[in-house]
């Protein structure tokens, strides 16, 4: 028997924690976070085993909406407990309509606890920080994107209580894109327990720490993807079962979930590593370049930690790397960056991957969530040209 479907808009929190409790029980609708204020409303139906709808809408690619079981959820929030040392209290500093916020939620759910939230709008360190302050449990957490954690360290660099605040966390989740190794480095070397999440809606939120499979996850690699098993992962796309077919497929008795991800896991510690998407690749002089490799390489660069590589039609190469980047104060990189871009690639990636130009812009774009907003960025360059 099917089961109700209602959009609760993730901006009144107070609303959303308790429709989403109900939702976790036999007793309520299923529920799809959506952006904004606006009431809550029926939108359609769903299996009756389904307790949250997240609708995706990534930086690339068309929305889906992915259905997640209680199980999973529940599965997901219990897996994160063992991992992190036990349940305690979360900071919500996340849209309320991503996987990471809603799972901010579910673990406040199953831990009894009440989770402190960061108002809707912009984020500000000075909020967040005054809300952690409050934070009363012995164990104490957060779920961020990088750009968070970075303008938190940066508001704590001259100031020894903020720096305090943010030590008394007994962790704090970073995740929904690669974490620069330098915002790593910076974090450990002032104290901070920052644990590297990865996973997706599809999988109930992040179900790999620091590398490591939590819960009774499993992950392996067929043609190069990263591949994830395990009670989180999701039911499938609602309204799409040509694309759950695809995405989701069983093997001698194993559910699995391609993610689309490229990387590969160590036969011997079972380490997961992720190299970036697989459709973020292009063909540059008939060789395939990943331009989530070239983004990580750039990023190690002084001043480039949040560029962003693009690809971009050229007519000898056919494609080709493209680094863009907030204008620097006093005008565009100088060719002698380029050159050290370049060698920086090349040396690690080979010639093909070596970007063609740097092109600045005014600020670069952000989704919700903190990512980069690469569609968005692909018009700015083409007006660029």
């Amino acid at each position: 028997m099917p089961r109700a479907l209602i959009a609760v808009p993730a901006d009144n929190t107070t609303r959303l924690l308790a429709l989403l409790r109900l939702a976790l029980t036999a007793e309520g609708d299923a529920v799809m976070p959506v952006p904004g204020s606006e009431g809550a409303r029926k939108i359609g139906v769903v299996p009756r085993r389904v307790a949250v709808v997240i609708e995706t809408s990534g930086s690339t690619g068309a929305p889906k909406r992915v259905m997640l079981s209680t199980d999973a959820l529940l599965a997901g929030a219990a897996a994160s407990n063992v991992a992190l040392g036990g349940p305690g209290q979360w900071l919500l500093a996340l849209p309320g309509h991503y996987i990471a916020g809603v799972q901010v939620l579910v673990r406040s759910i199953a831990a009894q606890t009440t989770p402190l939230v960061l108002p809707p709008g912009g984020f500000d360190p000075a909020a967040f920080l005054r809300l952690a302050d409050r934070l009363s449990e012995p164990l104490r957490f957060t779920s961020l994107v990088p750009v968070q954690l970075d303008r938190l360290m940066q508001a704590a660099a001259e100031d020894r209580h903020s720096l305090a605040v943010l030590r008394r966390f007994t962790a704090i989740l970073v995740g929904g894109q690669a974490v620069p190794a330098e915002l790593l480095r910076r974090a450990d070397e002032r104290g901070l327990r920052v644990v590297r999440s990865y996973g997706s809606s599809e999988t109930a939120g992040g179900c790999v720490y620091d590398g490591v499979s939590i819960g009774d996850t499993s992950a392996r690699v067929v043609d190069g993807q990263l591949e994830i098993a395990g009670a989180v992962l999701a039911e499938g796309y609602l309204g799409d079962p040509k694309l759950t077919a695809e995405r989701f497929a069983v093997e001698h008795g194993v559910r699995w979930y391609r993610t689309g991800d490229l990387g590969a896991v160590d036969p011997e510690t079972g380490l997961v590593q992720v190299f970036g998407r697989a459709d973020n690749v292009i063909i540059s002089g008939g060789e395939k370049v990943s331009l989530d490799a070239v983004e990580r390489i750039v990023r190690t660069l002084p001043g480039l930690a949040e560029a962003v590589v693009l690809g971009a039609d050229d007519a000898q190469w056919g494609q080709v790397p493209v680094v863009v980047l907030a204008a620097a104060p006093d005008g565009p990189p100088r060719p002698a960056e380029l050159a050290e871009i370049r060698a920086a690639a090349a040396s690690l990636l080979g010639k093909a991957a070596r970007p063609a130009r740097v092109v600045a812009v005014a600020a670069i774009p952000v989704l919700a969530s903190g990512k980069p907003d690469r569609q968005a960025l692909l018009r700015l360059l083409a007006s660029a040209q």
